[in-house]
């Protein structure tokens, strides 16, 4: 059976006309996503992308999305590592570290209702479920509300000790939207609860990283490679405290697809990871089948209805 690796029909087109240079990539935008953890498992939380949507419709995935212009904003309340520390860290200038870091806690809370932030450097929110709190994420995702001007009226800090930076992947060039995205894990703090606020989403899950990656090679939970990727990575780790005690020691050197052509095909790969290696033809429509490095044989789809989910083992919807 094929696996559940993302891999849409048009990629072999795209590819070709890159390396024709009928192609010219276009910039990738910063973005962030949180894995969140509870124990026991420990288990994390994964939102289902809905099938209409553009980009990896029917895909797993963890809350997370582009960062806003507005999240480099020095006003903002802030409470850890300093900003200079996360740029060390992340690879980028100062301005940089904090906007990415306020992207991973403002999508976390946009897409989950989790909140990683706190009234002082030492505690953090407790139910962020009522009206109110609802009104004012609604005003972030329509950014009519910056997350500084929430953080301030609610007299309240960013938590960034709270995060753990994990990953950092990079889409391929050929892509038509790409994005340049630091993987972050999190626990989710006492008193909080999981709900399914994206639009983007029509279901969420909590389940242990073992489960998942099994959905996955049963060809179930369709991931795109970085997903199933850090997925995997989490499955080394017995508490949500131990995985964040290790994030401090992970290599966040980029990780870039690569297409070459080789002996009359187009090999893909992600460098590190070679289970994500493509065969493409080097002719035709780019509508064939690609073929994996193991015994798999997978055929594009963007929309995951190839795939047949029929189970989420580990945990109802949040």
């Amino acid at each position: 059976m094929a696996n559940g690796q993302w891999y849409p029909p048009e990629w072999p087109d795209r590819i070709r006309a890159l390396a024709d240079g009928r192609l010219t990539p276009v910039t990738p935008r910063r973005a962030a996503t949180v894995m969140l953890l509870r124990d026991p498992g420990p288990a994390v939380h994964m939102l289902r992308r809905r099938a209409s949507m553009a980009f990896a419709g029917g895909a797993y995935a963890y809350p997370g999305g582009g960062v806003d212009p507005r999240d480099d904003d020095r006003d903002i309340g802030w409470a850890g590592p300093t900003r200079a520390w996360w740029a060390d860290r992340l690879g980028v200038d100062e301005a940089g570290a904090q906007a990415i870091v306020c992207a991973a806690v403002r999508e976390t809370y946009e897409e989950s209702g989790v909140l990683l932030a706190g009234p002082a450097g030492d505690c953090v929110v407790g139910d962020t479920t009522g009206a109110d709190w609802e009104a004012d994420r609604a005003a972030l995702v329509a950014r009519d509300l910056s997350f500084a001007e929430f953080l301030e009226r609610r007299g309240l800090v960013l938590r960034s000790d709270l995060l753990g930076a994990w990953a950092r992947w990079i889409t391929p060039e050929f892509e038509a939207r790409r994005y340049d995205t630091w993987f972050f894990v999190a626990a989710l703090p006492e008193g909080q609860r999981i709900r399914n606020a994206s639009t983007e989403a029509d279901r969420t899950v909590w389940i242990t990283p073992a489960e998942g990656a099994a959905g996955y090679d049963r060809g179930e939970l369709l991931m795109m490679p970085p997903t199933i990727a850090t997925l995997r990575a989490l499955t080394a780790y017995d508490t949500a405290a131990g995985a964040l005690a290790a994030a401090g020691g992970r290599d966040l050197t980029p990780v870039l697809a690569r297409a070459q052509l080789e002996d009359g095909e187009i090999v893909l790969s992600w460098p590190g990871h070679e289970e994500f290696t493509k065969h493409i033809p080097a002719t035709g429509t780019g509508t064939g089948t690609a073929t994996s490095t193991g015994t798999a044989t997978s055929t594009g789809t963007a929309t995951g209805e190839a795939l047949r989910i029929t189970t989420e083992t580990g945990g109802a919807p949040a």
